[in-house]
C-alpha cells in the first residue's frame, strides 16, 4: 500500500494531479491514498516535494534523492554512446563479476512495465552453460530438418538458416571452442522473460546500454529465442515462471574486438503530420 505521512504532508495536491489511476484526494487538506485503483507506479513517492508518501511493500532504502550531478546526462554524449554501440561476438576468456551482472540486471529491473507489473524475470546461466549449448544446438538442428522437410517451406529465404543450423551441431562437436557459433565463447548469458514482449523488450534495452557502460559487451541471439520457445528441456533448465514466454538472450563477455568509430544508417523514416 501507498501512504502518507499526515505530519508532513501539506496538501499541496501535487501527487493528485501527477497519479493516473486517481487514486488519491485531498481530504481535510491532506493527501489521502485509496490504494484501490493505484499500481503502485510511485509517481507520488517521487513527486512529494515534502517526502510525505512512502510504501509498506517496497524497499523505501532504495529511494534516491534527486541531485543533478549524479542524475542528469549530456544529450549529445548520449546520443553518441548509443550511436557506438556494437554487437560484439568476440570475447575474451574472462568471467564476469557478478556485481556487475546484478548491475546490468538492475538497470532492467528499474525499466518500465506495462501497468507497472514489474513481471519480468531474469535467469542468468553461467554454471549450466555447456547444458544450455548442448540442447540449444540440437533444438535448432530439429527445428532445421522439419523445415527442409515441409513442401511448404520450398523457396522459403528462410531455409538457408535451416541448412546452417543442421550443419551447427556437427560441427560444434567436432571443436566446440573453435565452433561456438551461437554463444562464441561468452562466460554468461542472460535470458529475459515475461508475459509482455514489450516489457521484457524495454528492460533488455536498458540492460544493453548498462553493459556498454560497464565496458562489457553483448549480442542479442534470436537463434537461441527460436530454439528455446517451445522446448520443454530448455524451459526447465531455464526455469521459466508459468506465463511467462522466452523474450531475449543476451550473450555477455569482455570484448576481444576493438572499435574505433560509429557506422552510417538508413535516414530515419519519419512522417511529421
Amino acid at each position: 500500500m501507498m501512504l502518507v505521512k499526515k505530519e508532513s504532508c501539506i496538501g499541496c495536491g501535487i501527487c493528485v494531479k501527477d497519479c493516473f489511476p486517481q487514486d488519491i484526494e485531498i481530504i481535510e487538506g491532506k493527501a489521502e491514498i485509496h490504494n484501490v485503483t493505484c499500481m503502485n507506479c510511485g509517481h507520488c513517492i517521487a513527486v512529494c516535494p515534502r517526502n510525505a508518501v512512502i510504501s509498506d511493500k517496497l524497499d523505501m532504502n532504495m529511494v534516491k534523492e534527486y541531485n543533478q550531478e549524479e542524475f542528469s546526462l549530456d544529450a549529445d554524449h548520449l546520443l553518441n554512446f548509443i550511436k557506438f554501440r556494437r554487437t560484439v561476438r568476440q570475447f575474451k576468456a574472462k568471467e564476469v563479476p557478478q556485481d556487475l551482472i546484478l548491475k546490468i540486471i538492475e538497470a532492467g529491473r528499474f525499466t518500465q512495465t506495462g501497468s507497472n507489473s514489474q513481471n519480468v524475470a531474469y535467469t542468468v546461466v553461467e554454471k549450466e552453460l555447456n547444458k544450455l549449448k548442448e540442447l540449444t544446438y540440437v533444438s535448432l538442428k530439429d527445428i532445421g530438418e522439419t523445415m527442409l522437410r515441409d513442401p511448404k517451406m520450398a523457396g522459403s529465404p528462410v531455409l538457408r538458416y535451416a541448412g546452417m543450423w543442421v550443419r551447427m551441431l556437427e560441427d560444434y562437436h567436432r571443436d566446440p571452442k573453435k565452433n561456438d557459433r551461437l554463444f562464441f565463447n561468452a562466460p554468461t548469458v542472460i535470458v529475459i522473460s515475461a508475459a509482455s514482449v514489450v516489457d521484457a523488450t524495454l528492460a533488455a534495452s536498458n540492460m544493453e546500454l548498462m553493459t556498454n557502460a560497464l565496458g562489457l559487451g553483448t549480442f542479442f541471439s534470436g537463434f537461441f529465442v527460436r530454439a528455446a520457445q517451445n522446448n520443454p528441456e530448455l524451459q526447465q533448465l531455464l526455469e521459466i515462471k508459468e506465463g511467462h514466454q522466452i523474450s531475449l538472450c543476451m550473450i555477455i563477455g569482455y570484448p576481444a574486438v576493438t572499435y574505433y568509430r560509429t557506422v552510417p544508417r538508413k535516414e530515419a523514416d519519419i512522417s511529421w503530420k
